[in-house]
């Protein structure tokens, strides 16, 4: 984001006021990456242009997306936008939620390292390879990643699994959809 240093006028009620110094901010980066005029009240989207907090992270996943498309450019099929359009609508099933803003900013944190861990816009920390009873035909490869939250991708073959981060007293999990990866004192299961 950049900010300008600028001298502003500022008409108020035919009083003209000049401001030295001002900090004037874009008006494009205060709201989300989408025109709030179209929002209907009492939205999702609507929500989401009244919340700072909301807005920012609406604009960070705008430019994670775009990484994460010109990376997926060539992909067959085109997965990455039916993926979003998919997200979109279960972001706006929080419309349900006791506590909309919080279910809407997970969906965004979420959503955000998903990208990042699946297109790799993120470095990864490492790959750990197993394989069971010495059967190459059932390696696993879990590569870690540095999002927020923490993810990792499982793969075996062609099946994938991207997972996240729970903190437990019995260790470290990462739970994706229908599974389950964790580490306890060192062992991975």
């Amino acid at each position: 984001m950049t900010r300008t240093r600028r001298r502003t006028l500022l008409a108020i009620g035919g009083l003209a006021l000049t401001v030295a110094g001002a900090t004037a901010l874009p008006a494009a980066a205060q709201g989300p990456s989408f025109p709030c005029g179209k929002a209907s009240s009492g939205s999702i989207e609507a929500l989401i242009c009244s919340d700072a907090r909301l807005s920012a992270l609406d604009r960070k996943l705008a430019d994670v997306y775009a990484a994460a498309a010109r990376k997926a450019a060539n992909e067959r099929p085109p997965v990455l936008r039916a993926e979003q359009r998919g997200w979109l609508k279960g972001r706006d099933e929080c419309w349900k939620s006791l506590d909309r803003g919080a279910c809407v900013e997970e969906s965004y944190v979420r959503r955000i390292a998903e990208l990042q861990a699946r297109y790799r816009l993120v470095a990864a920390t490492g790959s750990v390879w197993f394989v069971c009873e010495n059967d190459r035909c059932s390696e696993i490869v879990v590569t870690f990643f540095r999002t927020d939250p923490p993810t990792l991708i499982a793969a075996r073959g062609d099946s994938v699994s991207l997972m996240f981060l729970e903190q437990g007293a019995g260790g470290t999990k990462y739970r994706g959809r229908n599974e389950l990866f964790r580490e306890h004192q060192g062992e991975h299961g």
